[in-house]
């Protein structure tokens, strides 16, 4: 027995309505068209579309996780089965929409990229800080580490923004939201030498101008950035891949390692949401554990 024909006629007309007046590409209507035919195969029985109820909802879900679906996979199936019933119960064609109280499969967060602290050493001392150049990069560096920066925050730090004497850097992070980093005696350090020896006389002055400057004199690029990244951790012997995010991610889980607490954490990070960076206590465990399993006797 197949399902109510109706259900068929349903679906078709919520593609045509999701590629004409949602005008969403071929591709994503071809995936709703799979998933909604996934779900019409459970029915298995000549049922009418309105008494398609919340039960058949969860036996499908069951089923895929059953069949070792991903829950990510799951989770996607399950919003264009939801976008279906809204879209019936919109047009009045449906009174109740089966999938009101059914959640969406937890998907795991993928733990963030990251290296370790000897890793880090060895890119900060890859530069050649007896050149301009490399002590401007070795400043650049020590300061991404030291703060955990965004590298959009790194190359737009502005004279105005240092305030090396009391410890901090003043940054615009996404949203335009302002905040206030501690930069550490080591990265201060660094930063005064090359104000003093490469960017004293050099480029433009005032709050406003960068402190990062070019070879040309302009404010550092991320892209410029990027590419002399790769090529200190070329330098440094770092095989994974490494991104000023990776950086980043380092820092945040170097600090909460060493005992910070998460929401002082979110504070130099600029998280709106404290459930952001609560995916390094997750990073955190793990290395814990992996460190346990190979250092203790009964590990």
């Amino acid at each position: 027995m197949t399902p109510d024909p109706a259900f068929d006629a349903a679906v078709d007309a919520f593609l045509g309505w999701l590629t004409v007046e949602r005008r969403l590409s071929r591709n994503t209507v071809d995936a709703y068209r799979r998933d909604l035919a996934g779900f019409r195969d459970i029915l298995g029985v000549d049922l009418p579309l309105a008494e398609v109820d919340e039960l058949h909802v969860r036996r499908w879900l069951a089923e895929r996780a059953q069949a070792g679906i991903s829950p990510r996979t799951q989770a996607r199936a399950l919003v264009a089965l939801r976008a279906f019933f809204g879209y019936l119960v919109e047009e009045e064609v449906l009174a109740v929409d089966p999938t009101r109280r059914v959640d969406l499969p937890r998907v795991g967060r993928p733990l963030p990229k990251t290296i370790s602290l000897d890793d880090v050493e060895a890119l900060l001392r890859a530069p050649d800080v007896a050149t301009a150049l490399g002590l401007r990069d070795r400043a650049m560096l020590e300061v991404l580490y030291a703060t955990g920066l965004r590298v959009s925050e790194l190359t737009g730090l502005t004279l105005g923004g240092l305030h090396l004497e009391a410890g901090y850097v003043r940054v615009i992070g996404k949203g335009d939201k302002e905040r206030i980093v501690p930069l550490g005696d080591v990265a201060r350090d660094w930063v005064e030498r090359y104000l003093a020896e490469v960017r004293r006389g050099a480029g433009p002055t005032g709050a406003r101008a960068p402190v990062f400057l070019s070879r040309l004199g302009r404010g550092m690029t991320r892209q410029n950035f990027f590419k002399m990244l790769r090529q200190y951790a070329d330098r440094a012997g770092i095989l994974a891949p490494l991104s000023p995010h990776v950086v980043r991610h380092a820092f945040a889980t170097h600090l909460l390692e060493r005992g910070v607490d998460l929401r002082s954490l979110q504070l130099m990070l600029g998280h709106a949401d404290i459930a952001t960076t609560e995916i390094y206590t997750h990073l955190s465990r793990a290395r814990l554990k992996a460190v346990h399993a190979e250092h203790h006797p009964r590990g």
